[in-house]
């Protein structure tokens, strides 16, 4: 078994990476054998040197390794691309044609950006991982094929399972070992180097002298964060070469290659999946409000017909303890401060202690006092959706985690609203 260290002079691999290192070493041990392999990484870091790696060490060494961008192939071909057709198949096919894994039998096939597969698709490739089987387009003869597959993808396949976009039987069949290229930034120790080569080739190429770094540019090179990676460091290291007349380049002139450089230093933005419960657009959260207001409001009809009936807010507060609790909150409070809450959200005088009054109203006039409350209420949905949060915020003390939780959505959400209403 080869050595890592040969392996990367055999194939031109530059770096020291501990995480680099690993990987050329998995490739290194499953190459004798026919287990499938998956190598994953951002786009850029040199995926496509793994499965040669592995093909050249195994013993399908001297038959054929074919190399296919799943990603490059439209989708209404990519089927006779890889199996094959037969005549007449579809428009155009004048001829029986062989797919890849036809022609590179007993060899490997190495799928880039096997993320891109249509659905379709992936369901005709798990039949060849399985056993090896296969129908050309427009065929209905089965045909047996014998080939190492290697896959690569940049994308996350555990997101693309979720959206259903990959079959998840396919990624644990092609997935049996994953090999992961480290991005380029984690590599830090390996970037001057690879800049250094690159440049060094690159003054062969057009004949004129290599392109060195000053101390502040070698500096800027190794914090800028490399969204292109080992792909983007050799088409910066090319055009620095070949554009500029001086060989000594400066952190000034590095800078006007390297596309937002002035974001170097900041923290990388991670996309992360919104929760369930987490309100993502206005449209329900009007929905929220709308129903919270009819609960509110409900309520409020019922404490009030209570009061008109008895003009007893001792008693009332008593037979309606529950409901007082749920309209203001589970904390106690004195009983004075919520026959005033009452009276206020009612819009009622507050009652005078120890006094007799006598109802006159007709029946029919408390439920018309009823309807006018219900008129009155018509603030506009922002208003109502601000009162709704300042009293949830007064009720919690101004724990915004205890409120976001009563209003049914995400503290996210709330501190959101609060910045906007400025409360």
């Amino acid at each position: 078994m080869e050595n890592i260290q040969s392996i990367k002079q055999r194939f031109e691999l530059i770096g020291n990476d501990v995480k680099l290192n690993r990987a050329i070493e998995k490739a290194i041990q499953v190459a004798p054998t026919d287990i499938s392999v998956l190598v994953t990484g951002e786009s850029g870091v040199g995926k496509e040197a793994i499965p040669k790696i592995i093909h050249s060490l195994s013993h399908r060494k001297h038959a054929k390794y074919i190399a296919v961008n799943c990603g490059a192939i439209p989708e209404g071909t990519i089927d006779s691309e890889l199996f094959g057709h037969e005549k007449g198949a579809f428009t155009g096919a004048t001829q029986t044609r062989s797919g890849y894994f036809e022609v590179a039998d007993g060899g490997t096939i190495f799928l880039d950006e096997v993320g891109e597969l249509p659905l379709t698709t992936q369901v005709r490739l798990l039949r060849v991982l399985e056993n090896g089987e296969f129908l050309k387009v427009g065929s209905s003869q089965v045909q047996k094929t014998d080939v190492r597959i290697v896959a690569a993808t940049n994308i996350n396949m555990f997101e693309a399972i979720k959206k259903e976009k990959f079959r998840e039987d396919l990624y644990y069949r092609l997935s049996t070992v994953e090999i992961n290229i480290p991005p380029l930034r984690e590599r830090q120790e390996d970037i001057h180097l690879l800049f250094r080569k690159f440049a060094s080739d690159f003054g062969q190429k057009y004949k004129m002298p290599t392109i060195r770094l000053e101390e502040q540019a070698v500096q800027l090179l190794l914090k800028y964060r490399w969204p292109g990676n080992i792909r983007q460091l050799r088409n910066i290291a090319e055009q620095i070469s070949v554009l500029e007349e001086t060989r000594s380049i400066s952190a000034a002139a590095l800078n006007s290659y390297l596309p937002n450089s002035n974001n170097t230093n900041l923290p990388a933005v991670i996309g992360q999946a919104k929760k369930e419960s987490d309100f993502s657009n206005e449209r329900e959260i009007l929905y929220k409000v709308l129903f919270d207001m009819k609960g509110d409001l409900t309520d409020l009809k019922k404490l009030t017909l209570e009061l008109l009936k008895n003009n007893d807010s001792e008693k009332v507060q008593e037979e309606n303890e529950t409901l007082i609790r749920k309209i203001y909150g589970n904390k106690e409070e004195e009983v004075s401060q919520q026959e005033s809450n009452v009276a206020e959200v009612l819009h009622l005088p507050e009652p005078v202690v120890e006094t007799a009054v006598t109802v006159t109203q007709s029946q029919e006039d408390r439920y018309h006092f009823a309807e006018e409350i219900e008129e009155e209420e018509t603030l506009s949905l922002q208003e109502k959706e601000i009162e709704l949060i300042k009293k949830s915020l007064e009720r919690n003390r101004g724990k915004r985690k205890a409120a976001a939780s009563e209003l049914g959505i995400s503290e996210r959400t709330l501190y959101r609203k609060i910045k906007q209403y400025d409360l």
